[in-house]
């Protein structure tokens, strides 16, 4: 990335040793003063606190890095997954537009796929443009188009979500935007075509579930997926958003958490100190596991596509009845 990189709060002890290392190297460059073991001492120092402190990050640090403003977009992991073909797919059929989610087809080394998904934007203007990413029933009935045209032609489907949940305004709450959701997990359910689904940033709550029932869910090494931002929990369970921290740490939404729960299939690395370090990168990544995943589903049948998709949601979670104490006699 060429645009240098903002600092988090939890980094910024790292960047001054950074901003430490530059300043001596212009004092070596103008001064013609050898700074060279002290430079190399720093950078050492730096980089075993750099791989330290990202080995052990809170999921609230994982969550601030998931909402990095510098993490790649969906327009911009489209770009990168399929630079040369992108036909995006507008409208609900019904007059609307819903920018919060976009689709279209790209093409990948396996053929056309249909990808969906949630778009945020880069600042304030592009963020109203695509409602911060969270969509209202129609962008939901967009997305159940493009699936339903994804079945027609027999293509995969690939979902990318990155959304802090549906729209929760009063519009969609008259549009109905419980019933879009609901309806697209069962119709999600019933598509016989591969569905791949990739959680790139925040994955909260229906929001998420709206484009989200798939053959294989992957996520990015420090994205989050949960029944509710961090931030509504803390204020239903405490009163306060100020302990959206210990909520995050509760609710079990790391990818790590997740896919040791068995409701993810896989994690995708991210370049140290998060995807925003290396699009590119973070992209090839992304496109080798997707690419992995059709070449896998593509040798299932319909049926098999759907006995696969009902089997992962059937398994998750664990009921275990609890014995009943004796009577006594």
């Amino acid at each position: 990335m060429t645009d240098k990189i903002l600092p988090l709060e939890f980094e910024k002890p790292i960047m001054a040793m950074e901003e430490k290392i530059e300043e001596l190297m212009r004092l070596s460059q103008d001064n013609q003063i050898d700074f060279s073991d002290e430079i190399s001492k720093l950078r050492a120092q730096a980089e075993d606190v750099k791989s330290k402190l990202y080995q052990k990050l809170t999921p609230s640090q994982k969550l601030q890095i998931a909402r990095h403003p510098q993490r790649s977009n969906l327009l911009e992991t489209i770009k990168g997954l399929s630079p040369n073909v992108w036909i995006e797919m507008r409208g609900d059929r019904a007059g609307t537009d819903d920018r919060a989610i976009i689709g279209g087809i790209i093409e990948l080394s396996s053929g056309p796929v249909m990808v969906v998904g949630t778009q945020k934007g880069r600042g304030m203007k592009e963020n109203l443009t695509h409602n911060f990413g969270m969509a209202n029933p129609e962008g939901y009935r967009k997305a159940l188009r493009l699936f339903a045209h994804a079945e027609k032609f027999k293509m995969p489907v690939l979902t990318i979500v990155d959304t802090p949940g549906a729209y929760p305004g009063i519009a969609g709450e008259q549009h109905g935007i419980g019933q879009a959701i609901a309806y697209n997990i069962r119709e999600m359910a019933r598509l016989r075509v591969p569905i791949i689904s990739v959680v790139s940033g925040e994955g909260a709550s229906g929001g998420a579930l709206g484009i989200g029932v798939a053959n294989r869910i992957y996520m990015l090494e420090h994205a989050l997926y949960t029944v509710i931002s961090p931030e509504g929990c803390a204020s239903i369970l405490w009163r306060s958003a100020e302990y959206a921290s210990k909520a995050a740490e509760a609710l079990k939404i790391t990818a790590q958490d997740l896919l040791a729960f068995d409701i993810v299939d896989g994690i995708i690395q991210e370049p140290e100190g998060g995807a925003h370090y290396d699009p590119a990168l973070m992209t090839q990544r992304i496109l080798e596991t997707v690419e992995g995943a059709i070449a896998e589903l593509k040798g299932f049948d319909s049926e098999k596509l759907l006995n696969d998709r009902y089997d992962r949601f059937r398994k998750i979670g664990a009921f275990q009845e609890a014995k009943s104490p004796a009577l006594s006699s």
